[in-house]
């Protein structure tokens, strides 16, 4: 093969990249727990190494799986270097509280707000799955295959990451520690 044969080949995958990259931000943020923020971030570094590695990507697999995994090792990396080195929390927002006319809007989003605070204490492994599965609405198999699980580890981790959500919600995250 020529040179401008692999050329053009390499920008017609740049091209299916640029194509993809709304599900691959839906999923990112999805792994990031909703914080668009650090979903955007997940999302950069992944095409920044997804194009660094194209070399790697095997003509006749699925481009997107590739990208997913990519993605979900990437975003597993990130959550035990986080680990490491622990969270920062802006001491000014943390003690921000809301007047009485937002009493009603928060109490409307406590819930979601308590799910995406879930999704992002769960175990990158659970995350991943709950993204796949529940956020891009891929079958039990479409999800056993992008993360490389057999599928009867996918139904097992989906299931063990809605419990925890649910539990997170019910109990709060003061209590989970314990539980």
């Amino acid at each position: 093969m020529t040179t401008s044969h692999v050329l053009e080949g390499q920008e017609a995958l740049r091209a299916r990249i640029v194509a993809f990259l709304p599900r691959l931000r839906r999923f990112c943020r999805g792994l990031a727990g909703g914080d668009v923020d650090r979903g955007d971030d997940l999302l950069q570094a992944a095409v920044e190494r997804a194009l660094a590695r194209l070399d790697q990507w095997q003509a006749g697999t699925s481009l997107e799986n590739w990208l997913f995994r990519l993605t979900t090792n990437l975003h597993i990396d990130q959550f035990r270097s986080l680990k490491t080195r622990g969270i920062t929390v802006d001491i000014e927002t943390a003690f921000e509280l809301p007047g009485e006319d937002e009493l009603q809007r928060l109490e409307f989003r406590s819930e979601l707000e308590a799910v995406r605070a879930a999704l992002t204490a769960m175990a990158p492994e659970l995350n991943a799955v709950m993204s796949a599965v529940v956020l891009e609405g891929q079958s039990y198999r479409e999800a056993a295959d992008l993360l490389g699980i057999p599928i009867g580890t996918v139904m097992s981790r989906l299931s063990r990451a809605r419990q925890f959500v649910e539990a997170w919600v019910r109990r709060g995250p003061e209590r989970m520690v314990a539980a």
